[in-house]
């Protein structure tokens, strides 16, 4: 699916993703600054990836997990920093939710820092349970 507003484009074509600017896009995230290349190039196999472009670059990214029938999680939603502020994080959640093998799935999400701007979307602050894996060793 593809979507535009202004110049800016937002798709889920994974081979249109550029490698370097989401690594280097998530090196700067609490959640994800320690994630090796291998391990995020394997999430992206594994998920719905959105790239937000412009001007020929990659400046936003995010995924979803998936069964496309009952269950997603959002996850590594981020806009470059010198694009911040521009609505553009708010439009890659509004087509995330309206991209047809997630809208109709129960939706859940983590964060430390943006609880108000989710709240708008109508997720809830909930207690959950979560198992690390020995293996991970990211930051959670």
């Amino acid at each position: 699916m593809e979507w535009t507003k202004d110049q800016f484009t937002l798709n889920d074509q994974r081979d249109l993703l550029d490698m370097d600017t989401v690594c280097g896009l998530l090196s700067k995230t609490y959640w994800a600054a320690d994630r090796p290349r291998d391990t995020i190039e394997k999430s992206i196999e594994n998920s719905i990836s959105f790239g937000i472009y412009t001007d020929g670059r990659q400046i936003g990214f995010a995924r979803v997990v998936t069964d496309k029938a009952v269950f997603s999680w959002l996850l590594d939603v981020v806009i470059d920093e010198s694009y911040r502020g521009k609505g553009l994080g708010q439009w890659l959640v509004d087509c995330i939710l309206e991209h047809p093998d997630i809208r109709e799935t129960n939706m859940s999400l983590s964060t430390k820092d943006a609880h108000l701007f989710y709240e708008k979307y109508g997720f809830k602050r909930n207690e959950t349970m979560r198992r690390v894996s020995t293996f991970n060793k990211q930051k959670l």
